[in-house]
């Protein structure tokens, strides 16, 4: 399979089965989005049940996240444990620094380094080429941990996890991506499950009234959200304004508004003065 841009999906999964037929015994950061879904299934198929995915729970990680998760290992007969992770424990986590992310995969890897010990197994995480060059402070956590990116080793970006996830017919295949609640507070508020959960309703709403890919971005200490959509949905948004305000207010914020330059992965980070990948306005 050749996709339109010339990629070889097929000469990429033989690449990463090369890459983690080489491993022993595997745990697998698991998520159920598109990169980790792929290096759980490929490493079960290389590995069998000595490959087993991880899924971490907080209140950073949506209920419908944690039963997609369920749902595609029961699908595809992965060994799928759960741990409970503690990053909301940590105060330089709650704090929502820049480094925040940092933190976050501190806690997931010291969490499943307990398991990997015993087992003898390595950590891998769905990292792929194209995330090297976003703001991503956990890649840090993760390097100095010792974790491995089976994707980056493999040397396959978003295009291509995403080629060889269809070409092996997957689920996530077209999945949008699905960053942590935390994600979506702005820099410099506090973390917390009340504005988490207050996320995580409003966005739930939105998905309900027909908005599959969208964020619900906390401001002003989580009094404040800000919505993106992508841009072709606008119009659409308008149209539902009464709808979504309040359904918005009913998640428990006071104010609502829509971002008028539409949905851009990594969009809070223009507050540390990192450009959001995509340049001005980005539609995916």
């Amino acid at each position: 399979m050749v996709t339109r841009t010339g990629l070889d999906a097929a000469a990429h999964l033989a690449a990463l089965r090369d890459r983690l037929g080489r491993e022993s015994r595997l745990l697998v950061a698991f998520s159920g989005g598109v990169d980790s879904a792929l290096v759980a299934v490929v490493g079960a198929e290389q590995l069998g049940a000595s490959a087993v995915a991880v899924t971490a729970v907080s209140a950073s990680l949506p209920a419908a996240e944690r039963t997609a998760a369920r749902r595609f290992a029961r699908r595809h007969g992965l060994a799928h444990v759960e741990v409970c992770t503690d990053e909301l424990d940590r105060p330089e986590y709650r704090a929502n620094g820049g480094d925040r992310c940092f933190h976050c995969k501190s806690a997931l890897l010291d969490a499943l380094a307990p398991l990997a010990a015993q087992s003898g197994a390595a950590i891998a995480l769905g990292t792929n080429l194209d995330d090297l060059g976003d703001h991503r402070p956990g890649q840090r956590a993760a390097a100095a941990r010792g974790a491995v990116a089976p994707l980056v080793d493999a040397g396959l970006g978003k295009e291509a996890v995403r080629a060889v996830s269809g070409l092996l017919g997957l689920a996530t295949t077209d999945k949008p991506a699905a960053a942590c609640l935390s994600s979506r507070v702005a820099y410099g508020d506090p973390v917390t499950p009340e504005v988490l959960g207050r996320i995580e309703r409003a966005e739930a709403a939105l998905h309900a009234l027909g908005f599959p890919v969208c964020r619900v971005r906390a401001h002003a200490g989580g009094t404040v959200a800000r919505l993106e959509v992508p841009p072709d949905d606008l119009a659409r948004a308008h149209g539902l304004a009464a709808r979504i305000d309040a359904e918005v207010r009913a998640a428990g914020f006071e104010f609502c508004a829509v971002d008028l330059q539409g949905f851009r992965s990594g969009r809070m980070n223009v507050l540390l003065g990192i450009p959001a990948p995509g340049g001005p306005v980005a539609a995916s």
